[in-house]
This record gives structure tokens, C-alpha cells and sequence, in this order.
């Protein structure tokens, strides 16, 4: 889309690095920049540091207010475009990450450090090394920052994160089978408590509600707000009710359909009850009275009608595995059966010997079908 000829574009852009790591720069030389490309950029300290563009214009103006960010506050500026020469020392430095992850984990093996090294970013002109771990309390790396700058020969930076800014930087695939939300868009880390679980009718497994970093998972709370506006219809607190019957218990709620499953003892049949007619048997039985029975109050459900199956044949994806085999059999008995006979021997068989039934049926039927050309009338 064509921008209006007076229109001046916003000068900051979103510069993402690795691990999810996204930082925000002042293009003050109005460089022509797209999603994707390689920029220089300033950094803290000395040197510079390569990133990829992932916004501009005024999606940046966005992310800023959605940050609570000033673009007065942002400093930082975009140097140039990375050159072939800044490209190639860069990918240099990110291929140098994995050997020296490894050999900072046998330090801090050594030196019998309680802490976990998870992972390791080379700065962009590869003079600066910043390393990420975990730990449950403080950790005394001193003698481990000596013994690195000795060996790698770079200025040591160590950063202690938690477990979802360690999954967010590894990355990985989900339980639902896409990329992790915290890896991807997710921005900030609000605490997931089992509470999310118990309003939403989940079974408290922790296998099944953990993620990837051990913690519950981010996305408990997605919909938590839905949830607790449809439970202020659900009565709380009634687990049993009492009928002329005997008292029944509650077995499974449903929220958003509003309805109460319960059960006599010894019985496996549950009984459904609308919320409102629930909180009137609960007042009446604070009053004392007690209704007959429940069935008598069921509420009427829905039979579910199951979808209309299509009976299609020659889908991709339902041939049978062994369709080309089949054909393959089959043609090899087209040409067994299609194959000339072999020419019989000159030697005539034997007195003794017994002659081929088959064969003599095949010369009778010859001579019948000659005899009957032969005698057919001709044409005038």
C-alpha cells in the first residue's frame, strides 16, 4: 500500500535476536528496511550485534504502548545493514555456540556449582558472550567467569532466568501440537495456580497440566475468565441434596449448559438438573422439606444426533497399503495366462506312453473351427 506523499514512517523498529529476545532501535538515518532482513545494531556496551527486522511502521507504535514503553526511552540505533563480511562473522559465532555450552557445563561441573546452563548468545561481532541459567537459589559464579574469559577468550555476561524464559528461548512443540505460545508471541509470564484447573472441571494430573518447562501450562488461563462469568449461574457448596428417596450426590457439572448430574447410592444412573431448579431444592432443604424424588425433576437433554458419514471410496489417505502389489500380482497372471505355448517335440510319444488329454482337445477343436471355414459358401 502506497503511504500518503506527506506521511513521515516512524522511525523505531523491532529487532529480534535469538531465542525470542526482541529489543527496539532508532532508524535514524531513514534506512529502507523489511521484515526479515539482517540490520547492525548498537548495543549496551562496545561493538555491534546482528538481529532480523520483525516490525515496522506503526505495528511498532503498538508493540511500544502495548509495552508500556516511551519511544523517548528508546536509545539504541540501527547502524547499517549487515554486509557479506558482517553476515559471515556472525554465523561464525552462532556456530561456535553449541562447543561452547558444552565445555562452560564441564566448568561448572569442576567447581560443583548448583546450576544449570541452558543456553549461550554469542554477541553479532562475536567479542561478547552471554550465558543463561537456572538455579533454585543464588550461585557464586566468580571463579567460573575467570575460567571462561581465560578459555573463550571474550567478555562474560550471566543471566539468571526462570523455567518458562528458559522454555521460551529453547522453544519446542506444545501438547496441542503447535509451536509454544511463550516461544512465539507470549510476552509476559502470569502465574497459573491449580485453581485455573479445579473452575474448568480439569482432572488435577499433573503429567497432562505441566508444559515443557514443568510448570502448569500458560494457556489454563485463557479462558479462566469465561469460566468463572458462567459459574456465577452454578450453585456452590451442594454436593449432596436430600429427597424422600434417599440423598443424592453430585456427580459432574456441566457450566456452560447449566446443568447438575446426580446419583442415589447404588445406582448407576445419573439424574440432570437445571442450576435454578438445584438452588430451589437446596432452600427447601434448609426449610426442612424435602422433595420426592429426583427423576420426577430431570431436565429434558437433547439427544446428540450423530454427524452424517460419507461413504466415499478411492480417498487419498484409505487405499489399501498393498493396492500396487495387488496390481502387480495380477498383471504377472495376465501374462502367465497370455504366454504362447511352448512348441511340442518332434518325437512322437510312445505306445506305452499316455497322451496329453489337453493337447488332443486342442487339435480337435482346431480341426472343427478349419473344417467349418472350409465349408462355409462363398460369396458372390
Amino acid at each position: 500500500m502506497d503511504m500518503p506523499s506527506n506521511y513521515k514512517p516512524f522511525e523505531i523498529v523491532e529487532i529480534k535476536f535469538k531465542g525470542s529476545r526482541k529489543d527496539f532501535f532508532i532508524n535514524s538515518e531513514n534506512i529502507y528496511l523489511e521484515s526479515g532482513e539482517l540490520v547492525a545494531v548498537e548495543t549496551g556496551a562496545s561493538g555491534y550485534d546482528i538481529g532480523h527486522v520483525s516490525l515496522t511502521g506503526e505495528l511498532v507504535r503498538m508493540q511500544l504502548k502495548k509495552r508500556n514503553i516511551r519511544s523517548e526511552d528508546v536509545e539504541k540505533k540501527i547502524l547499517r545493514k549487515a554486509t557479506p563480511a558482517d553476515v559471515d562473522k556472525w554465523k561464525l559465532a552462532k556456530e561456535a555456540e553449541f562447543e561452547t555450552m558444552h565445555k562452560a557445563r564441564v566448568l561448572a561441573k569442576d567447581l560443583g556449582l548448583a546450576m544449570k546452563l541452558s543456553d549461550v548468545d554469542y554477541q553479532g561481532d562475536k567479542t561478547k558472550a552471554t550465558f543463561y541459567y537456572t538455579a533454585e537459589g543464588r550461585v557464586d559464579f566468580r571463579e567460573l567467569i575467570k575460567r571462561m574469559a581465560e578459555k573463550f577468550r571474550v567478555r562474560i555476561e550471566m543471566r539468571q532466568i526462570g523455567m518458562r524464559q528458559e522454555a521460551s528461548r529453547l522453544g519446542g512443540i506444545g501438547s496441542c501440537g503447535r509451536e509454544l505460545c511463550c516461544s512465539t508471541w507470549l510476552t509476559d509470564f502470569k502465574t497459573v495456580s491449580t485453581g485455573a484447573a479445579r473452575y474448568q472441571n480439569l482432572s488435577l494430573n499433573t503429567l497432562k497440566l505441566a508444559g515443557q518447562c514443568g510448570k502448569l501450562k500458560c494457556c489454563l488461563n485463557y479462558e479462566l475468565d469465561t469460566y468463572m462469568d458462567a459459574l456465577k449461574d452454578i450453585p456452590q457448596n451442594v454436593d449432596r441434596l436430600d429427597t424422600e428417596r434417599g440423598q443424592a450426590r453430585l456427580q459432574k457439572t456441566d457450566i456452560f449448559k447449566k446443568l447438575m448430574w446426580f446419583s442415589y447410592q447404588d445406582e448407576e444412573n445419573w439424574i440432570p438438573l437445571e442450576a435454578e431448579r438445584v438452588k430451589e431444592i437446596k432452600e427447601m432443604n434448609k426449610q426442612g422439606k424435602k422433595p420426592e424424588d429426583l427423576t420426577e425433576l430431570a431436565a429434558e437433554i437433547t439427544p446428540v444426533v450423530p454427524a452424517k458419514t460419507f461413504d466415499y471410496e478411492n480417498v487419498v489417505g484409505q487405499d489399501s497399503l498393498t493396492r500396487l502389489d495387488d496390481k502387480k500380482r495380477r498383471g504377472n497372471r495376465n501374462k502367465r495366462r497370455n504366454r504362447p505355448n511352448k512348441p511340442e517335440a518332434t518325437a512322437q510319444p510312445s505306445g506305452d506312453q499316455p497322451q496329453n488329454p489337453q493337447a488332443n482337445k486342442g487339435n480337435r477343436n482346431a480341426n472343427r473351427r478349419r473344417n467349418h471355414r472350409n465349408n462355409r459358401p462363398k460369396s458372390e
